[in-house]
């Protein structure tokens, strides 16, 4: 077996207490996983009161605990969200960022775990916001805190918290907004006013509004296709097309030479500008990361590479994001823009033991194309995913699902005698019309 071999195939063979045994022998000898097994035991009935309780004793002194036991909150609250729970884990999270980013102000390093760590915080406290709505003024309020007065981090999304603010947190921030734009001149509040400006015409629905705000932007050429999409998505396909006329037309003039950038921020900006992608993205990060700006420039440059998704290039998105540390928005991206077959595979087997409902149409879109091939080895590998949608569906508890799955596709493909044939012989039980085949095909 080669030292890069995949070795889950075989531990999902295993017995618990095997396992168990194990991985407590594996804890004796490194006290780095034992320490972080213990933080999981700490937190793994879902108690809220011991979260807190972890969080009350988690001092930051540069050893890495203070990331662990934050990471272990972090694992408490993705459990309970994930199951369903009732308890309102909306205080918790909002404790989580506000703890996370008074640790990152005053160590002044957004960089690294820690800061991986907020960013999943504050997608978590959004969850949590959306599964038990807080007061929306008052939720409207902290975003305004951490926008206008913040250090920059964490970065908000008004899009996830939308749905917790409702209607009468989204106009509470337009009216703060509008004040500052009103009131302020170039400047630091202006900028974030103008971004929130921005993100509520998108959340609110406000067509006329964003496409002004668009329009006022310096000419480019994904600002122009972002219109144009906004335009189509609200059926105004005549202005849309209108838009796309006048946007070719300013591109066949000859570009007027750009100042050349006076920081390295700027210049991996103007590069990844020209250039959306996974490399460029990450020459910004670095840079940015150092000059103590990367928060903004993520959320912008996510931002295009999310426009970029919709015009069809996922990949590069979810290669960004995995980088980045983050798979479930990577899976999501996946899901949501339509990454290539093979990357929308790989994800689902390294999500497939955790998710499995969340991976059974991918497999089973797997199955599809490789009966579509018919030759043996595309049925012998149809009969081996087929094997493993059973497992899912099992650990999904929904093994009744896959049943008529599988009497369907074997009515389907019922004169398929080769793929029948692969199908018992990795011992599926058959629906009973299903016959004995001939000859092979």
């Amino acid at each position: 077996m080669s030292p890069h071999s995949d070795l889950r195939p075989y531990l999902r063979t295993l017995d618990a207490e095997t396992l168990a045994d194990l991985l407590h022998a594996q804890a004796e000898r490194d006290p780095e996983l034992r320490h972080s097994l213990e933080l999981r035991a700490a937190t793994q009935s879902g108690d809220v009161s011991e979260a807190h309780r972890l969080l009350d004793t988690a001092v930051p002194d540069g050893n890495g605990e203070y990331t662990a036991k934050v990471g272990a909150v972090l694992d408490t609250l993705q459990r309970m969200l994930d199951a369903g729970s009732r308890a309102d884990l909306a205080p918790l999270a909002r404790r989580t960022v506000d703890d996370i980013s008074e640790v990152l102000e005053q160590s002044g390093d957004p960089a690294g775990d820690l800061g991986d760590r907020l960013d999943r915080a504050v997608e978590l406290y959004a969850r949590a916001c959306a599964a038990r709505p807080p007061d929306p003024e008052k939720l409207a309020d902290w975003i305004l805190e951490v926008e206008f007065d913040g250090p920059g981090r964490p970065a908000i999304d008004l899009a996830d918290f939308a749905t917790a603010l409702g209607e009468p947190g989204l106009r509470w921030i337009k009216s703060t907004v509008d004040d500052v734009l009103a009131a302020s001149g170039p400047g630091h509040r202006r900028d974030v006013a103008e971004g929130l400006r921005e993100q509520l015409a998108e959340v609110l629905g406000d067509v006329d509004e964003l496409v002004a705000i668009l329009s006022a932007k310096p000419p480019r050429r994904d600002v122009s296709l972002k219109i144009v999409r906004v335009l189509r998505a609200a059926g105004r396909h005549s202005e849309a097309i209108a838009h796309a006329a006048r946007a070719l037309t300013q591109d066949k003039k000859p570009p007027e030479p750009e100042p050349a950038p006076d920081d390295e921020t700027s210049r991996r900006r103007q590069e990844f500008d020209a250039e959306p992608g996974r490399e460029t993205y990450a020459a910004l990060r670095e840079a940015a990361t150092a000059d103590g700006k990367w928060p903004a420039q993520r959320r912008a440059a996510l931002t295009r590479l999310r426009e970029r998704a919709a015009e069809g290039g996922a990949d590069e998105l979810v290669h960004v994001l995995l980088d980045d540390g983050r798979p479930d928005e990577a899976w999501r991206a996946c899901v949501r823009f339509g990454a290539s077959p093979e990357l929308k595979l790989e994800l689902a087997e390294q999500r497939a033991a955790a998710h499995p409902a969340e991976t059974i149409p991918v497999f089973r879109e797997h199955v599809d194309e490789l009966i579509e091939r018919k030759d043996p080895q595309a049925y012998q590998e149809a009969a081996r995913r087929l094997k493993l949608l059973r497992t899912l569906h099992k650990r999904a508890e929904t093994p009744d699902e896959f049943t008529a799955y599988l009497a369907t596709l074997v009515e389907t493909h019922r004169r398929k005698t080769r793929l029948i044939t692969e199908i018992r012989t990795a011992r599926i039980a058959l629906p009973k019309a299903v016959t004995s085949p001939r000859t092979p095909r």
